[in-house]
């Protein structure tokens, strides 16, 4: 297992070197997300592992509040250059929450669940789970196992394999969301393309 130092030096280095690696447009995940917790009268959403803000404006602008989590001391600075000094953002890593004792009427965690390893994936559903308010929702984004990388790189374990000089990304498949997510109030699971076949897992507080 990685340890939580080395994953935040890896990530310190990659937006020190890389910048705004993902540009400024929203991802076609958020975007969607945006338009559903609109839908569903939604608030104030908390975003893990909200890098740089990418995907924070779209909501901003939609009316929503914004509180973000980031392990990357220089992707907070970032996000607050490009963004304003106003959304809160948690310095850390997810798997150290709650940072604070606020319910959220949602909460989007964009690519990232698939990063971590099984215990650190339950542990962040369950986390985030824990944070929503009654008949919340969460929606998580996740690499699927049609993307052409899966099964390249190092394996580590079953659907799991390291690339990119030191990236290590569990594949999903529908089994595999419904094993994980399915007592966390899984229900719909939709496909969607962004740079690699996604997921888009939705989740509600107390059911579906």
């Amino acid at each position: 297992m990685i340890d939580q130092t080395e994953k935040s030096e890896f990530w310190e280095s990659s937006f020190i070197e890389k910048k705004e690696m993902w540009g400024f447009a929203p991802s076609r995940s958020a975007v969607l997300t945006k338009d559903f917790f609109l839908q569903k009268s939604v608030k104030n959403i908390l975003i893990p592992g909200i890098g740089y803000g990418r995907n924070a404006q779209v909501f901003i602008e939609a009316g929503i509040a914004v509180t973000g989590i980031e392990i990357s001391a220089t992707a907070i600075g970032m996000a607050r250059k490009h963004y304003g000094a106003a959304m809160p953002i948690y310095h850390g890593s997810v798997t150290d929450m709650p940072f604070d004792d606020c319910r959220y009427d949602g909460i989007f965690c964009y690519a990232l669940i698939h990063l971590l390893d099984s215990s650190e994936r339950e542990r962040l559903i369950r986390d985030c789970y824990n944070q929503l308010s009654e008949k919340g929702y969460m929606v998580f984004t996740a690499i699927s196992k049609q993307a052409p990388t899966y099964g390249k790189g190092e394996f580590i374990s079953k659907d799991r394999y390291e690339m990119f000089g030191g990236v290590r990304m569990f594949f999903y498949d529908k089994a595999s969301i419904q094993a994980e997510f399915g007592k966390a109030g899984l229900f719909e699971i939709t496909e969607v393309d962004e740079n690699y076949p996604f997921f888009l897992i939705k989740c509600r507080k107390d059911g579906g």
